[in-house]
């Protein structure tokens, strides 16, 4: 389907209008793309929607078409403040995703052209790193891409913005689709991941990933195989007393590089 940003219903402004009141002068909305996909980053974006501004027809960004998002990230850049932070797929290995997600959101805040004293954030669970400032009001709202004009926004520059480097992704690996699943675990890339192998760019973290990764003999180093080492050699020592042994021990095992990776892909084909 194919239409302009104002075929959908503009999300409200009511949580925006009540910060206002209370008197907050700078309220930033805050979302994230890309926590589901097996590749590429998390992408967070904060959006300032000055009072008086009016932005027709965005609303979370799953409500609308791809054309539909575009148009409207146009509209939002040019009238809004806007931040963005991206996390990479490295960083999501070293951590997990909820903690990577939660860096991106921090991250977005920070690149805003001005420092907001309140922040309305989608979801379920503030940023300890923005909890952590006295001086900002921190929220979180469930469903607030559909509840927030600021966040609805947000929600648009960050699905964009990650799409957008899905689509160079593509680029560079035609053969994987991300331009049609953006990294997805649709069952197009499930085949296109047993038949090629793991890129450097996969989240090795992820089962579907680290499974391809296994078959084809690539070693990895994340935050679950530290995890699994240390259970392990807890386990064989009869105690706890191995975990932190463990988890050093198992940080020789590196990430692959892309030569690795390619290698073992070619040697699997």
């Amino acid at each position: 389907r194919r239409g302009g940003p104002r075929a959908m219903t503009t999300a409200p402004r009511d949580i925006e209008d009540s910060k206002a009141r209370k008197g907050f002068k700078c309220v930033a909305g805050v979302d994230e793309a890309g926590r589901g996909p097996l590749v590429g980053p998390v992408v967070a974006a904060a959006c300032v929607v000055p009072a008086g501004v009016d932005l027709p027809g965005v609303t979370d960004s799953k409500k609308l078409t791809e054309d539909a998002r575009e148009a409207a990230f146009e509209e939002i850049v040019r009238l809004t403040s806007v931040g963005v932070g991206i996390v990479d797929h490295k960083m999501i290995d070293e951590v997990n995703i909820l903690e990577a997600t939660m860096l991106a959101m921090q991250h977005a805040v920070d690149d805003l052209p001005c420092a907001p004293d309140a922040v309305l954030i989608d979801g379920n669970r503030v940023p300890a790193g923005l909890q952590a400032r006295e001086a900002l009001d921190a929220e979180a709202f469930v469903k607030g891409d559909s509840r927030s004009l600021s966040i609805a926004a947000a929600s648009i520059v960050a699905k964009v913005t990650r799409d957008r480097l899905m689509a160079k992704l593509h680029e560079a690996h035609p053969q994987y689709g991300f331009d049609q699943h953006k990294g997805y675990p649709t069952a197009s890339h499930m085949a296109a991941l047993h038949k090629h192998g793991p890129l450097p760019e996969h989240r090795y973290s992820f089962g579907p990933v680290a499974k391809a990764a296994a078959a084809r003999g690539i070693v990895t180093d994340t935050y679950v195989d530290r995890r699994t080492a240390a259970a392990a050699a807890a386990a064989a020592s009869g105690s706890g007393g191995g975990s932190k042994a463990a988890v050093k021990g198992a940080k020789g095992a590196k990430r692959p590089s892309a030569a690795v990776a390619d290698d073992a892909a070619k040697k699997k084909r």
